[in-house]
């Protein structure tokens, strides 16, 4: 198949193959005679195993360790044990962060409870207030912003 038609299999943008491809997760595939890439059923099924990690949010790093053991069945997974039990840390951390920022929205939500002029807006007070004293951008972390781990 072609990169149009692997892209189409897997719900995979072309770029996102191309790069996949590039960073060593994906391996290359055999070319035509006119240079187009040809897929067969082991890149879809690599694709697929890549594209579910990564929609758990798991980093390319924590990807190419998973596809190492998948590629070397013989080997012990005492390594894609402690990947995983390190990723639900992360997660179960990522967590307790939104719930900190969901409670922050909720609070804010509360100071406007009726509607009226833009510039007594309860939520738009709260926000110029608490944006005054913060640090300047480059010196402080945004945690809801920020990805779950280094990915």
């Amino acid at each position: 198949m072609r990169i149009g038609e692997l892209a189409l299999a897997a719900a995979t943008p072309i770029e996102t193959i191309r790069y996949y491809e590039r960073v060593g997760l994906l391996p290359a595939p055999a070319r035509t005679s006119g240079n187009f890439r040809v897929y067969e059923m082991v890149h879809l099924e690599r694709l697929r195993f890549i594209r579910y990690c990564r929609s758990l949010d798991m980093s390319l790093a924590e990807v190419r360790t998973l596809l190492h053991f998948r590629d070397a069945p013989t080997e012990d997974c005492t390594d894609v044990n402690a990947l995983l039990d390190e990723h639900i840390g992360h997660v179960t951390t990522r967590i307790g962060e939104l719930r900190a920022l969901q409670t922050q929205l909720e609070d804010l939500r509360r100071r406007c409870v009726r509607i009226q002029e833009a510039d007594r807006c309860g939520i738009l007070t709260g926000l110029s207030r608490a944006a005054a004293r913060q640090e300047p951008a480059e010196a402080r972390e945004v945690s809801h912003l920020r990805p779950l781990h280094g990915h």
